[in-house]
C-alpha cells in the first residue's frame, strides 16, 4: 500500500508543476460528455500517457486529457474521459485519478455519466441528479489495507451526494430552464449491457438509470471526505423498456444531443458553488 499512497503522490506532484494555481474543482466527464472543455479559458492539457501512474483510457468518446483552466470564474480540472473497471484494470488503478486530485488539496468533485433509463417517465437525453446509488455489485475500491491518509477504515456512505450540492444543481437548472430529472443510479461492471431481467431488478431495488461507471470513484471521493455532485446524461433507455437494441454508437449521439444543456447546467453549478479559495 506504501507503494500505492507514492505513486499517488508522485503523480499529484507531477500535475502540480504543470499548473499554474490549485484548481477549486475536479470534474470527471463521461462517455460524449468531454466537449464542457471548450469552454474552459485559459486551459492547459496534460495526456494522461505522460502523467505518471495514470491509466490509459481505451473507449470511444473518452479523449484521455486531463485539462486545466477557468470555468465559471473558478480554478478547474477536468478529466476528459475516464477508466472503467470493465478495460481490465485493477479498482485501484479506476479510481487513481480521484486519490491524485484529493492528494493536490481538491476537495470538491463533479462526476457525470452516460446512462441507461430505468425509470420509464425518463427520455434519452434528460439530465438526471444522482440522489444514491446502488452499488452492491461494483468492486470495493477500499478493498485490502486502509490509506489512512485518505480516510477511515469504514466510512459511512449515507449521503455520498450532498444535500446541499443537489440543492445548488435544482436551483442551477430553474435558473437555466432547464428540465432536470433526480434519481438513483446502479452500476453494472459491463462492457456487454445489463438484460431485460436484470433491469427488471433493478427497477425493483429503486433504481432510474443504469451505468459502467461512477460508483467506485465515488465511493473513494466519500472515503476522502471529499464533496460530490453527481449528474446522468439519459442516453438511452435500459434494455426491455424499447424494442429496440442498445448500441454505444447512439450513447454518443444522445449525449452530442444534451450537450447545450449539460454544459449550461455545470457552468451554473461552478458558478454558484461556494468553494474556498
Amino acid at each position: 500500500m506504501v507503494n500505492m499512497l507514492d505513486a499517488i503522490k508522485e503523480a499529484a506532484s507531477y500535475i502540480e508543476r504543470k499548473i499554474t494555481n490549485k484548481p477549486q474543482i475536479a470534474i470527471i466527464l463521461g462517455s460524449g460528455l468531454g466537449p464542457l472543455v471548450s469552454e474552459i479559458e485559459e486551459n492547459e492539457e496534460l495526456d494522461y500517457r505522460d502523467i505518471p501512474g495514470f491509466p490509459v483510457t481505451t473507449v470511444e468518446g473518452h479523449d484521455g486529457k486531463l485539462v486545466y483552466g477557468k470555468l465559471a470564474g473558478k480554478s478547474i480540472i477536468a478529466m476528459k474521459g475516464r477508466f472503467h473497471y470493465y478495460e481490465g484494470y485493477d479498482i485501484s488503478k479506476v479510481v487513481f485519478a480521484i486519490r491524485v486530485f484529493k492528494a493536490m488539496g481538491i476537495n470538491n468533485l463533479i462526476v457525470t455519466n452516460a446512462a441507461g433509463g430505468i425509470n420509464k417517465e425518463f427520455n434519452p437525453g434528460d439530465l438526471m441528479i444522482i440522489r444514491d446509488h446502488i452499488g452492491l455489485f461494483a468492486p470495493s475500491p477500499l478493498r485490502g489495507e486502509n490509506i489512512r491518509e485518505f480516510g477511515e477504515r469504514f466510512p459511512d456512505m449515507s449521503k455520498a451526494y450532498g444535500e446541499e450540492l443537489v440543492n445548488l444543481c435544482k436551483d442551477a437548472a430553474l435558473k437555466e430552464s432547464i428540465v432536470l430529472r433526480e434519481g438513483v443510479y446502479a452500476f453494472a461492471q459491463g462492457p456487454m449491457y445489463e438484460t431485460p431481467s436484470e433491469i427488471r431488478a433493478l427497477r425493483i431495488l429503486g433504481a432510474d438509470a443504469v451505468g459502467m461507471s461512477t460508483v467506485p470513484e465515488v465511493v473513494v471521493a466519500r472515503h476522502a471526505d471529499m464533496n460530490v455532485l453527481g449528474i446522468s446524461c439519459i442516453t438511452n433507455m435500459a434494455a426491455g423498456i424499447l424494442d429496440q437494441p442498445l448500441n454505444h454508437e447512439e450513447v454518443i449521439q444522445t449525449a452530442k444531443e444534451a450537450e447545450k444543456n449539460f454544459i449550461a447546467l455545470v457552468k451554473r453549478v461552478i458558478h454558484d458553488w461556494e468553494v474556498s479559495k
